[in-house]
């Protein structure tokens, strides 16, 4: 007999109460202002139904939060204040996905009680129960709407903010005048209007926007896309509209069909805390990927999440060493080693922002973090750089550390531990930040789009090692829509039908294609496409 069921508990007090009993209807649940606390959790056996999406919404029907329960996460809580995040009631929605959908008791209906607080206090952290972790939602609304009300001096701040991307900062090299904004007039005004029209409620209302369809990733920057096996990459983390954290973090994506799945409550273990900036290293011998650093408004990151693929289970790293919390840095694997370089430090340290030119290696056999003897000519301090790992050299290209911003290239070796400026010839590309990186070939990259500190950019270029020297790209795919914060990636050109497992261990030969995804425009608008084009128009 299959007792499958979905229950609720509406207080500390209450016995739970069974909210999905038979099949052919589905409804809502309004919850009154004096429930604190709403959980809800599944029993029995789930045969094949995949998950049921839950939806908590304001009384305007705009959502407060979004989450699932699925046979690997089966209970989730939602937390209030006083005056907490459905002061004026909220709407409960529960919808079964996969199997039959069933009916929604309406006995279970809660009258709206009006509630008139003296004062309004701050907005408690919304959580998930035990058995994954704990998102501080309400943590990330409030440091929302105090990004958009103040929004000074903070680095973490995409090409579609309302503020500067950060403070003002002396550079070694050349200066130049003013302060640079990442917004239209436009879409800051809209925000502040928003700031100021919601104040009154003690948090800021979400848009319509920041609903994720099923069926892709909403749109974002600042993400990371990251290549497993021939067909598979893995979406994390991001931002997009109004400086708002994704509620969709964590997405697979399946290259055969370019079909989005979504991936949060896929792995067990403590999943990262949503953030920008981050880095996401896949490592193919161990099958791993390594989720370091980042940042989420005030808060900075320095920690290290893994990810094994082979078991789907989320690590998080007691290293030993110090490393600082940083973000907009670059990560490369090199012989089972991370190598961080660069990216910007949080406030107050130093005061005020400032880019870092330093390495730092992360050694995870030892789970342990060093810094190496380098010489050379280093780079300039720098975040929103690039850097890819060829032939045994690490090439750094780009970055800013405000107001200068570069389009220098620098080269690592990694067996000398030695860094050179590059000497390059042709035509280079604009200074810029934020830019997409991807490795063409073993003797190319290509390098697109980003920020100048003024506008997204469109354009694309060619790098090769062999001669140092630099070919623009005009393809219309590439060139049309400005961009950046977005993500790039090469894959093994995958076939969609009749694929055999001794072809899934692609040699170097097969056919690449390059994938671009995401980022943002500087006119307020943040992208959810996804386009594909052989590699070898690119080499071309």
């Amino acid at each position: 007999m299959d007792d499958f069921g979905v229950y609720a508990i509406f207080g500390v007090d209450e016995p739970p109460q069974q909210i999905l009993r038979r099949e052919g209807w589905q409804s809502s649940i309004e919850i009154q202002p004096s429930v604190q606390l709403v959980v809800l959790f599944t029993r029995g056996d789930w045969g094949k139904r995949d998950s049921v999406s839950v939806e908590l919404a304001d009384e305007r029907n705009i959502p407060i939060n979004m989450g699932k329960l699925t046979p690997f996460n089966k209970c989730l809580s939602w937390e209030s204040g006083e005056d907490g995040v459905w002061s004026s009631g909220a709407t409960l929605t529960v919808n079964l996905i996969g199997g039959a959908t069933e009916f929604l008791d309406p006995g279970l209906t809660l009258s709206w009680m009006e509630c008139t607080p003296e004062c309004i206090p701050a907005v408690p952290a919304l959580r998930e129960c035990p058995g994954k972790r704990k998102r501080s939602q309400g943590e990330e609304e409030e440091e929302e709407e105090e990004e958009v009300n103040e929004g000074r001096g903070k680095e973490n701040i995409c090409p579609n903010a309302s503020e500067k991307v950060t403070p003002q900062r002396r550079s070694k090299n050349n200066h130049r005048g003013g302060q640079t904004r990442l917004f239209s007039q436009k879409e800051e005004q809209t925000a502040t209007s928003s700031s100021q029209s919601h104040k009154a409620k003690g948090k800021l209302a979400k848009t319509p926007s920041q609903t994720a369809p099923l069926d892709k990733p909403s749109g974002r920057w600042g993400q990371t896309v990251c290549p497993i096996d021939p067909q598979t990459a893995i979406l994390i983390g991001g931002q997009g509209a109004r400086m708002q954290f994704c509620k969709d973090p964590i997405w697979k994506l399946c290259t055969e069909d370019l079909s989005w799945v979504p991936a949060e409550t896929l792995a067990e273990g403590p999943t990262p805390e949503a953030r920008i900036g981050h880095t996401a290293t896949y490592d193919p011998e161990s099958k791993r990927i390594f989720v370091f650093g980042g940042s989420k408004h005030k808060k900075w990151f320095n920690d290290v999440h893994i990810l094994d693929t082979q078991t789907w289970r989320w690590t998080l790293v007691e290293a030993q060493g110090k490393v600082p919390p940083l973000a907009y840095h670059s990560c490369s694997m090199f012989r089972g080693e991370l190598f961080v370089f660069g990216g910007v430090f949080p406030r107050p340290h130093p005061e005020p922002d400032g880019c870092s030119d330093s390495i730092y290696i992360f050694n995870p056999e030892m789970a342990i973090w060093y810094q190496p003897i380098v010489n050379g000519e280093k780079p300039a301090p720098r975040s929103g750089h690039s850097a890819c790992v060829m032939q045994g050299r690490i090439f750094v290209f780009g970055g800013w550390d405000t107001p200068v911003c570069f389009n220098d290239m620098f080269m690592l070796d990694l067996g000398l531990m030695e860094f050179s400026a590059v000497k390059t010839s042709g035509t280079a590309p604009s200074p810029r930040s934020w830019h997409g990186c991807a490795v063409l070939s073993d003797c190319s990259f290509l390098i697109h789009g980003g920020y100048n500190g003024n506008n997204a950019l469109s354009d694309a270029f060619v790098f090769n090692t062999d001669t140092s020297c630099w070919s623009s790209l005009a393809f219309p795919q590439l060139n049309s829509v400005p961009r950046a914060g977005h993500s790039i990636i090469t894959m093994p050109t995958t076939c969609k039908q009749g694929c055999t497992d001794e072809q899934e261990e692609l040699p170097e030969s097969v056919p690449q294609t390059l994938l671009v995804f995401g980022g943002g425009d500087n006119e307020g608008s943040f992208f959810s496409d996804l386009f594909t084009m052989p590699v070898e128009e690119l080499r071309d």
